[in-house]
């Protein structure tokens, strides 16, 4: 299965829930709800006037925030329905950004969601994996920037793959699957299903550091 097709598949699988659930249900990104995080991925998406905000912080991110309100206003089926049709013609139909921030966005929020209402992790194929995998290789250095006092690993558990993401004389080590070393480094530490080891010092300073965007 072609990388290019991983963000279709957790574009759809999202949408699903999104359409099981309903609009009030929960999300991990407290008080959103499904309806909130909806409007998020749509605006993302196709509000290019919008959209740095996401990232920018200050007077155009509270610009994106009206915009985003002003979105979850929609009906949720017509919200849902715009989100599963994929992006226009431009940036996000671009191959790399569908297999790196794209993938990371959907499989992210799709846990997101997941996860505040009962699931656990999920058993992927070996290519998904794979993919996962790799953007932890591509992200783990910027979101773990603001971690001071330590070193930090990530170990693909079962596989001694391992990619160094932060230099320290005190180093930590994270073990698990790609796709809970990908959370945690998205700041979902507390559903995040790792092994995390080295000096008590340093393994205190990777738990109380920010990780992500």
């Amino acid at each position: 299965m072609a990388d290019l097709q991983f963000d279709d598949i957790e574009r759809a699988l999202l949408a699903d829930l999104f359409e099981a659930l309903g609009a009030v249900a929960p999300t991990l990104l407290e008080p959103w709800t499904t309806r909130d995080l909806a409007s998020h991925l749509v605006l993302r998406e196709r509000d290019w006037l919008a959209a740095p905000g996401l990232v920018v912080p200050g007077p155009w991110a509270r610009f994106a925030e009206g915009r985003r309100r002003a979105l979850a206003g929609q009906e949720f089926t017509r919200l849902v329905a715009t989100f599963r049709s994929g992006p226009p013609r431009g940036f996000f139909r671009i191959g790399w950004v569908r297999n790196f921030p794209t993938l990371n966005e959907f499989f992210i929020h799709h846990e997101d969601v997941r996860r505040a209402n009962g699931g656990g992790p999920r058993t992927n194929s070996p290519a998904m994996d794979a993919a996962l995998w790799r953007n932890v290789g591509r992200a783990s250095w910027f979101l773990a920037r603001r971690l001071r006092g330590a070193g930090l690993e990530l170990e693909w558990a079962g596989t001694g793959h391992i990619v160094k993401a932060r230099h320290g004389k005190s180093t930590v080590r994270i073990i698990g699957l790609p796709s809970e070393l990908l959370l945690y480094l998205f700041g979902r530490r507390s559903v995040a299903q790792v092994d995390i080891s080295g000096p008590a010092p340093a393994v205190g300073a990777v738990r109380h550091a920010r990780f992500g965007m």
